[in-house]
C-alpha cells in the first residue's frame, strides 16, 4: 500500500520546450511586433508547480519519476514518417511542424519526455506503487494527430498513455477531456476502435481546423466509441454539470474502464484569452469528483481512476484562473476513488448500444444548455 495513494509526476525538461520566438501565436515579421512569447511559454506550467509546492499539495503525494518515451512507445500510434519529421526539424534547429505546433532544436527531446511523463504516470498506476497519478507536463498532446502535429502539440500524451495500458494488458481505457479545445488528435488515434472510449467536452468550433461534433462517433469497429460534447461559447459551471449528467457520467458506466486518463486542460477557465468558457476551480473539482465517484469501489462499477493527467491546453501569458483550478482538481484527484486493481476479464461486456445513445443525446446539448448560463451567476453561492 502507497504511503500517498497520488502519485505526482513532472519533469524539468519538459519546461525547457521553447515554441520560439512569437507574438503570443503569431510569428512575428510586416506589421507584428516582435514579443518573443509564444503563448504556449513555460511559466505557465512552472507557476502551477510553484502553487502547489509552496500550498503542500505536492508533499502530500508520492514522487513519480518521468522519463523519455522511446521510439518504439511513439510509433505505437504516431507515423514513423511524423516522427522523422520532428527530429529533422530539431536537428535543423527548430522550426514550425504543422498547424501552429513550433519547436526549437531541443523540441524532440522535449517532446519525447513530455510524452514519457504520461507514459510514467500509467506504469506507475498498473505497478500499484500509486492507485492515481497527476502528470504535470509540457509540450500538450491531445491535437497530435498520428501524422501530423498541431495546435502546439507534437505527441498525442494522453492517447500514448491509453495505448500503454492496453497493451499492459487492459481491455477498456476511457479518456476524458475537458480541454477548452476539441480533442481530435486522441480521437483520430482510436476512431476505429473500441477498446479505448475517447470523450471531448469542449467549446464548439473552438478550434477552427477542426470540427468535434457531436456526429463524430467513430467509424467501422469504433461506431460509437468517440464520444464529442461541443457546447456553445459561455458555458459555466451548470452547463458543464448537466453535459457530464447527462451524458460523460453514463457513457462511462456503460463502457466500464478498467482505467479512467482525465486530459485536463484548465483553458476552460473564465480568464482564459484563447477560449470562451467561464469555469473556475471549483467547477473542475467537481467534474473530477464525478468522474472519480464513478470509480468508487462500492458502487461495483468501475475499479478506479488510474492516471490523471495534465497534457492539454496551451499557456497563456498571465492565466490567474489556473492558479485556481489545479490545485483544487489536484486535491480532488488526491482525495477521491479508490484504486482497486485490474477488473476481471469478465468485468462485463462493453454496452456498444448505450454508448451510441449517447450521441444523439450530445446532438441537442448545445440548444439545451442555454438556459444554465443563468447558473454561471451562482459561483458566489457554491
Amino acid at each position: 500500500m502507497p504511503t500517498h495513494p497520488t502519485g505526482f509526476v513532472t519533469d524539468e525538461l519538459c519546461f525547457w520546450h521553447d515554441p520560439g520566438n512569437y507574438a503570443l501565436m503569431l510569428k512575428p515579421g510586416g506589421w507584428i511586433e516582435p514579443y518573443h512569447r509564444h503563448i504556449e511559454h513555460p511559466d505557465v506550467k512552472r507557476r502551477l508547480l510553484s502553487l502547489a509546492q509552496a500550498s503542500g499539495l505536492v508533499g502530500q503525494m508520492s514522487s513519480v519519476a518521468g522519463r523519455d518515451a522511446t521510439d518504439e512507445e511513439l510509433l505505437w500510434l504516431h507515423t514513423a514518417e511524423h516522427l522523422q519529421r520532428v527530429r529533422d526539424t530539431a536537428a535543423a534547429g527548430g522550426g514550425e511542424l504543422g498547424i501552429g505546433a513550433p519547436i526549437s532544436s531541443n523540441g524532440l527531446a522535449c517532446a519525447r519526455r513530455s510524452a514519457g511523463v504520461a507514459l510514467a504516470a500509467v506504469d506507475a498506476v498498473l505497478a500499484g506503487s500509486v492507485r492515481r497519478a497527476y502528470a504535470l507536463t509540457r509540450p500538450p498532446g491531445h491535437h497530435a494527430e498520428p501524422g501530423r502535429a498541431m495546435g502546439f502539440c507534437v505527441f498525442a500524451n494522453a492517447a500514448l498513455a491509453a495505448e500503454r495500458a492496453i497493451r499492459s494488458g487492459l481491455q477498456r481505457v476511457a479518456i476524458v477531456d475537458w480541454d477548452v479545445h476539441f480533442g481530435n488528435g486522441t480521437q483520430a488515434c482510436f476512431e476505429t476502435r473500441r477498446d479505448v472510449l475517447a470523450i471531448s467536452v469542449h467549446q464548439q468550433s473552438g478550434y477552427l481546423q477542426v470540427r468535434g461534433e457531436a456526429d463524430e462517433i467513430g467509424s467501422a469497429a469504433g461506431t460509437g466509441y468517440s464520444l464529442n460534447v461541443p457546447l456553445p461559447a459561455g458555458c459555466g459551471h451548470g452547463a458543464y454539470v448537466h453535459a457530464f449528467e447527462r451524458i460523460v457520467l453514463p457513457a462511462l458506466e456503460a463502457f466500464r474502464p478498467q482505467l479512467v486518463i482525465v486530459a485536463c486542460g484548465y483553458d476552460a477557465g473564465r480568464f482564459d484569452p484563447l477560449g470562451r468558457m467561464l469555469l473556475d476551480g471549483v467547477t473542475f473539482r467537481w467534474m473530477t469528483r464525478a468522474v472519480a465517484d464513478i470509480a468508487d469501489p462500492r458502487r461495483r462499477l468501475l475499479p478506479g481512476i488510474g492516471a490523471v493527467l495534465r497534457p492539454g491546453g496551451a499557456g497563456g501569458a498571465e492565466r490567474p484562473g489556473h492558479r485556481r483550478g489545479m490545485p483544487l482538481h489536484a486535491t480532488a484527484c488526491a482525495g477521491a476513488g479508490t484504486w482497486a486493481g485490474r477488473s476481471p476479464a469478465r468485468a462485463g461486456r462493453v454496452a456498444g448500444a448505450a454508448l451510441r445513445r449517447c450521441a444523439p443525446a450530445a446532438l441537442g446539448l448545445s440548444m439545451s444548455t442555454a438556459p444554465l448560463h443563468l447558473k454561471n451567476l451562482e459561483t458566489a453561492t457554491r
